[in-house]
């Protein structure tokens, strides 16, 4: 048996092999919490009216307010909270480069100067702000999918689209593109963790050289990918023809959607959040 010093081994951080597992968009956790139990269409609607409140609540009151109440739900969710968190992580260099941006682009008192920029007191604000509410939007989003099942989002997105079905647009079609996206979002992330090791095995360095060498290196990961989504794209046409898939049209559900009492506390837990929201936003606002 030949041995080959550690030395000469290839060098690779540890990091890297979580490099994709930080991904979490799209997954569901499986549970019996009060998020579970929650009809999906009053789950996307909440989201919505959730996702306006953050738009235009106004003061750290307000905010704070936003924020705990996130926090509850996270609590309530029973899903890992760590879990959640690491949805942020793929985005995080996107918040803190807002939250830069925003330091130095606003007019105000001045407190420091870094060659030609200056940082203001309202700068400091606003990308706080800013941060907060790109946080805030994609916890509340990864709680979506975290507590839904994708059949059931299917579901859900079909019931809210079917009244424009009268208009021409096909809800059952869009319903179905947006489900198999997002079944297919952690079979890519699996397939590309496998092709990476693979790559590296064989020598292969995405750490190392500038960005533009980086992205060079990342070419015989996207061949393979590319190639492997076709095959698998190919398959899953092959296999809804086999059984006859021809839309939505007249197609019956096996789970019919139901709304539950978990939705009317659900509703009524909205309403308080956002008569709270507005009271610390024009009320008591500082």
């Amino acid at each position: 048996m030949i041995k080959i010093p550690a030395e000469d081994l290839p060098k690779t951080p540890v990091k890297s092999k979580k490099m994709l597992q930080d991904i979490t968009f799209g997954q569901f956790f499986p549970g019996n919490s009060f998020l579970h139990r929650i009809d999906p269409r009053t789950k996307i609607i909440l989201l919505f009216v959730l996702m306006i409140l953050i738009f235009i609540a106004d003061g750290a009151a307000a905010y704070g307010f936003l924020t705990c109440a996130t926090i509850f739900l996270i609590l309530i969710s029973q899903v890992p909270p760590f879990t959640i968190l690491k949805s942020l992580k793929p985005l995080m260099w996107i918040i803190l480069f807002t939250m830069v941006i925003h330091f130095v682009s606003h007019d105000g008192k001045i407190l420091a100067e870094i060659w030609i920029f200056k940082i203001t007191d309202e700068g400091i604000k606003f990308g706080v702000l800013i941060s907060l509410r790109l946080i805030l939007l994609i916890v509340l989003s990864s709680l979506l999918t975290f507590t839904t099942s994708p059949i059931k989002l299917t579901d859900a997105m079909e019931k809210l689209l079917s009244p424009l079905s009268k208009f021409g647009v096909p809800a059952h079609e869009l319903a179905m593109m947006m489900t198999i996206a997002l079944r297919f979002i952690p079979t890519l992330i699996e397939e590309t963790d496998k092709i990476i090791k693979a790559q590296k095995s064989r020598g292969a360095d995405f750490e190392t050289g500038n960005l533009l060498q980086r992205l060079k290196n990342f070419v015989p990961v996207l061949v393979p990918l590319f190639l492997s989504s076709f095959r698998r794209a190919d398959e899953l046409a092959m296999a809804m023809e086999a059984r006859c898939y021809r839309g939505g049209e007249g197609r019956t559900h096996f789970k019919q959607l139901k709304f539950s009492r978990a939705d009317f506390f659900a509703v009524i837990f909205v309403i308080l959040i956002c008569a709270a929201a507005w009271f610390l936003s024009y009320e008591i606002k500082f």
